[in-house]
Order: C-alpha cells, then structure tokens, then sequence
C-alpha cells in the first residue's frame, strides 16, 4: 500500500512537472484587431502629451486623468487637467476625449486621500445627492469641452449602502450621458463583482493589473493566468470586453528581520526602470509567465528587486486579451516609456 502510494505522488509530481515544462511562455504573436485608447495624467502631463503625440493615430480615444474632490466636496479642475483637455482637443476629429473623476479628496492637511469611501458616503448619500454629482460632471465635461466620461470610483464594494446607492448613481449618470452626447466608460477592478446588474450602455474598463505592486512582494503587475481568469470573471458584464494594461513597474527593497520583508515599495515608470538598469549595468531577464522583465542590484548599498514592462511586454498582454475575446485594450499610462510607439492594436 505504502509503495502504491508512494508511486502515485511520484506520477503527480511528474505530471506537475512535465505540465510546467510544456507551458508556451506569454509573447505578443498573431490575434484579432483591438481598439486602443489610453491616459493622460496631470501629473507628468508633459511627457504624457508628447507620448500621445506619437500614439494618437492609433487611439480611437484619450483620457484626461483625473478630476478630484476639493475640501467642501466639490469637483477640483486643476489647471494640468484643463490643460490635459486642451491639448486633447488638438487630436484628430474621431478621437473620443474622456475626462476622468475619482474618488481622491484634498485633506485638510492639504494631502490628498486617495480612493476615499468616507467621501463616497457622502457623494452617493440620498438621491439629492446623487442627482447632484450627476449634474456636476455634466457640466465639468462641457467645461472642458470633452465627449466623454470616465468613471473611476474605487473601494465602493464592501459598503452595502454604498454599492446599493452607486448601482443607482451609474444608471443615472448613464441615462444623463445619452441625453447629452456624451459618451460613458467605467472602470473596475478586477475584485469587483461583476454578476452585479450593471446597466447597458457604457463601456466597463476592468483593470488587468496590480497582480504585484506595493502590496505585495517581487512580481509582475500582471500575467498570463491572471488575465485569462480576471477576462472569465467578465463574462456577465453588458457590451464588448474591454480591459486595461499598465506600463512601468515596481521596486522592491529589501530589509527588515524577517525573511520577504521590504523597506521600500516604489512605483516605477519605465524610464526610470531602464535607468537603473543601466546605471548599474544589469541585464533583465524576461518573466516566461507574464513577459515582464526584471533584475536585481544594489542602491544604495540596498538589494532591490525591479520588475517593469516594456512594449514587447504590453503586446504580449495584448495578444493574450484579444485572443480571450478582448475587444478594446486601454493603456494605463502615456508618460515616461521609453518605447511607447511599439505599442500595436494589430499583430502587423
């Protein structure tokens, strides 16, 4: 019996294996045409806008990222936003120009809180309430002379009342978007619930990234088996898939006492990736698993871990989403990538 066993985990572990060794490794390769759009953030609104200068004939539409919540509540156009706008207003007649609202808010502190459900309480409080914001970002987009509206509310979900009362807020702000013209994506992330009753009409942008980020240790944002399992989840969504890919990546610092801890958990674009990469004269390997690259090396005296994608990297994701059904492919972000114009919606 022992022998039997004993020969059977030793078939499993060998099955495991052999099915390891004959996985494809995800790369960019053959699929159907996807639509491309992308965003644009006030906060690197120079480098994003020449970026978008090099994009543009391939985006069927920008994002201007993002409008923000003041002290009282009330939406905050920052001058880079109204910028951002103009600037999309330069590009070609087709392309549809979104401005984006978040649930960030100014502290009193004057910090900014980001993704605040206690500002989401308020925002989504009653049906005044939510009649109001709706009015709002009507008039906001007109202000800015955009076409369109991207909602990017975050961390709603675990409030009842608050996913009960933003369920409601987007079929109104769906209904006000047909009336005026304007056109409406939202976007979710890939823990939301997606069997919900979402209502027909707009565009649901569902985020393929923050597999591995700050919240975690050493990975890629994002890989094969996670973007064919988030696309799954999608299925009860109304209308055309459409998905989000994220650009840069993540430095890991080592340090602490115990074994996997970090000091340091930092964002990186890949410029900055490809700097480091260079001042220290390392080669990246690619990740077979996701086509992400990644090295380690000292700064300051300190061991890292980098993990960034490049444009082979987002034509990989991308031939892995449309292959899966995937019909538009949102690029999270324009600004400081040092190959953006590899970028590609088709296999050509």
């Amino acid at each position: 019996m022992k022998r039997y066993v004993r020969i059977m985990i030793l078939s499993m572990v060998a099955l495991i294996l052999s099915g390891c060794a004959m996985a494809e490794p995800l790369r960019s390769g053959e699929h159907p045409p996807v639509r491309l759009s992308a965003w644009m953030a006030e906060w690197d609104a120079k480098s994003g806008t020449e970026e978008f200068g090099k994009l543009e004939k391939r985006l069927e539409s920008i994002v201007c990222f993002a409008v923000s919540y003041d002290k009282e509540d009330h939406l905050f156009l920052s001058e880079e936003i109204r910028d951002l706008a103009k600037k999309a207003r330069k590009g070609k007649d087709s392309l549809v120009r979104y401005v984006s609202f978040t649930n960030d808010s100014m502290q009193a502190d004057g910090h900014t809180k980001e993704k605040d459900t206690e500002l989401l309480k308020r925002l989504l409080a009653d049906d005044k309430a939510i009649d109001s914001q709706v009015e709002q970002m009507i008039a906001a987009a007109k202000e800015l002379n955009c076409n369109g509206i991207e909602l990017d509310y975050e961390k709603q979900w675990k409030d009842d009342k608050t996913k009960e009362n933003y369920m409601m807020f987007t079929y109104r702000l769906s209904s006000a978007c047909i009336k005026e013209g304007l056109k409406l994506r939202i976007v979710l992330e890939p823990s939301a619930p997606m069997d919900m009753e979402f209502c027909k009409g707009p565009e649901y942008v569902v985020m393929l990234y923050n597999l591995y980020g700050k919240h975690s240790g050493p990975g890629p944002k994002a890989d094969g088996d996670f973007i064919l399992k988030t696309i799954k989840k999608m299925e009860k969504l109304p209308g055309e898939k459409s998905v989000a890919i994220a650009t840069g990546g993540c430095l890991w610092e080592k340090g602490g006492l115990l074994p996997g801890s970090y000091d340091r958990k930092q964002f990186l674009t890949e410029k900055e990736a490809v700097e480091l990469r260079t001042k220290y004269q390392v080669e990246p390997e690619r990740d077979p698993a996701s086509a992400v690259l990644h090295f380690s090396c000292k700064v300051k005296d300190k061991d890292c871990e980098i993990w960034y994608a490049d444009s082979e990297t987002l034509n990989a994701w991308i031939t892995a989403a449309a292959n899966a059904g995937v019909s538009h492919v949102s690029i999270w972000r324009l600004g400081n990538n040092t190959d953006i114009a590899g970028i590609r919606g088709t296999a050509d």
